[in-house]
C-alpha cells in the first residue's frame, strides 16, 4: 500500500511515531512534515501548505492508496483544497492528543476554534485512531459540552459519527539493549516529562522533601523538555536536591535521554494529564520501575506491569508517593526492586514494540472502517 502522511508538528511523539512506524512498516510512504514550531500557526496553514505541495507531486504523476495524517492537520480544509485524486482516498487521523480536554492553566485561554478543528477532522475521515481508550473516552465525553456553547445547529450527531469509526493504535516504542547489572548506590529516580504545570511537578517534589527529611538517600534525575517560562518549583528543586541530581534539563541527544532511562531505578509520574505517557513506556522498556497514578492512561497502559496487584499505581498525593518510594528503596537496597520477576515490566510492554506494533499498524491501515 502507498501511504501518504502529512505532519505539520514534526517533532516529539509525532515525530517519534512516524519515524519508528515507517521504519518497521511494510507499506511504501511519502512523508510530507513541517517543523514542530508555533503549534497554533501549524494547526492553521498546514492544511494550505501541504494542498501546494501534495498538488506538485500529484502533477508529476504521485499517486497514492491512503493519506494519513495527525490531530494537527485541518483534514476537512485540506480534503477541499487539495488535488481531486488525493480527495477520493480512504483517510486515517492519527490523534495523539485534542484541544479539547487538553490542559489549560485557566478555561478562558482555550482557544475553541482548535477543538473545532479537531472535531472536524474526525469527521473527515474514514477512521479515527486514538492513542489509548482514555483518550478516545475524555474527548467523545466533553464533546457534548462544547457542542452546547454552539448558539444553535448544535451538531450533536458529530460524537455517535465520531464514536463508530475510533479504534485504540498505541504509541509504540523501539526496543533497548539489556540493562547492565545494577551499580550499588542509592535508589535512582527520574522525572521524564514537559516541565508544565499539568505534570503536577509540584507533587513530585514534595514527596522528594518527605524522603530527603526522613534521611533517605536517593539521586536525582529530571529530563524532559522545557519552554520559555517553567514552573518556578524546578528552580527551588534544583537549589534543594542539587547534591542528590544526577542529570538536570533536556538531554540534547536521544542517546542521552536512553542513558538516563537506562541508569533509573524507577520512573516517577504525577502527571494531571496524560493521554498516552510515552517517557513512562520507555522506560519501562530500558528497566525502570514505573510509580504512576492510577488515573488517566496509566492504568490502562500499564495493565500487564500493574498486574492483578496494580503495585506500579497509586493513589493520593506526596504523602502516598513519598511512601512508594521509600518502600522501594529499600527494595533496591535488597536487590528486590521486581520482587524476583526481573523482567516483568519488559514483558508488560513488549506489545508496544515497533517490531510488535508495525504489523498490527499496517493490518489496520488496510481497514481503516473497522473499529476495536
Amino acid at each position: 500500500m502507498r501511504v501518504l502522511a502529512l505532519e505539520p508538528y514534526y517533532g516529539g511523539s509525532h515525530q517519534a511515531f512516524l519515524e519508528g512506524w515507517t521504519a518497521h512498516s511494510r507499506h511504501a510512504w511519502t512523508l510530507l512534515s513541517l517543523p514542530a514550531y508555533k503549534w497554533k500557526w501549524r494547526m492553521r496553514h498546514a492544511a494550505v501548505t501541504f494542498a501546494q505541495q501534495v498538488g506538485d507531486l500529484a502533477r508529476a504523476g504521485t499517486s497514492w492508496d491512503l493519506l494519513f495524517c495527525s490531530d494537527m492537520l485541518s483534514l476537512a480544509e485540506f480534503l477541499g483544497l487539495g488535488p481531486p485524486s488525493v480527495r477520493q482516498l480512504p483517510s486515517v487521523a492519527y490523534f495523539h492528543e485534542n484541544q479539547l480536554t487538553y490542559p489549560v492553566r485557566h478555561e478562558t485561554e482555550r482557544d475553541y476554534h482548535f477543538a473545532l478543528t479537531n472535531m472536524t477532522t474526525a469527521l473527515a475521515a474514514t477512521g479515527v485512531w486514538f492513542n489509548s481508550a482514555y483518550h478516545r473516552d475524555a474527548f467523545l465525553a466533553a464533546l457534548p459540552a462544547f457542542l452546547k456553547r454552539m448558539p444553535d445547529f448544535q451538531p450533536f450527531d458529530a460524537v455517535g459519527a465520531i464514536r463508530r469509526k475510533s479504534s485504540i493504535q498505541p504509541q509504540g516504542v523501539h526496543a533497548f539493549p539489556p540493562r547492565r547489572p545494577r551499580q550499588p548506590g542509592a535508589l535512582r529516580i527520574l522525572w521524564a516529562a514537559r516541565w508544565e504545570h499539568d505534570k503536577n511537578p509540584g507533587d513530585f517534589f514534595a514527596a522528594l522533601r518527605i524522603i530527603q527529611e526522613r534521611g533517605v538517600a536517593f539521586r536525582l534525575s529530571v529530563v524532559g523538555e522545557r519552554f520559555r517560562e517553567t514552573p518556578p518549583v524546578f528552580d527551588e528543586a534544583h537549589e534543594r536536591f542539587r547534591d542528590q541530581i544526577d542529570r538536570w534539563g533536556y538531554q540534547e541527544t536521544r542517546r542521552d535521554y536512553e542513558a538516563a532511562l537506562a541508569d533509573a531505578d524507577v520512573i516517577v509520574s504525577t502527571a494531571h494529564h496524560e493521554f498516552f505517557g510515552i517517557s513512562v513506556v520507555e522506560a519501562v522498556a530500558a528497566g525502570a520501575y514505573p510509580l504512576v497514578p492510577q488515573r488517566l492512561a496509566y492504568p490502562e497502559i500499564l495493565a500487564d506491569v500493574a498486574g492483578a496487584a496494580n503495585d506500579c499505581l497509586y493513589a493520593g498525593g506526596p504523602e502516598v508517593l513519598a511512601t512508594r518510594l521509600i518502600a522501594l528503596a529499600d527494595r533496591v537496597e535488597r536487590g528486590e526492586l521486581w520482587q524476583g520477576d526481573a523482567t516483568r515490566g519488559l514483558r508488560g510492554v513488549a506489545r508496544f514494540g515497533w517490531e510488535t506494533l508495525a504489523p498490527r499498524l499496517d493490518d489496520a491501515l488496510e481497514h481503516p472502517t473497522e473499529t476495536r
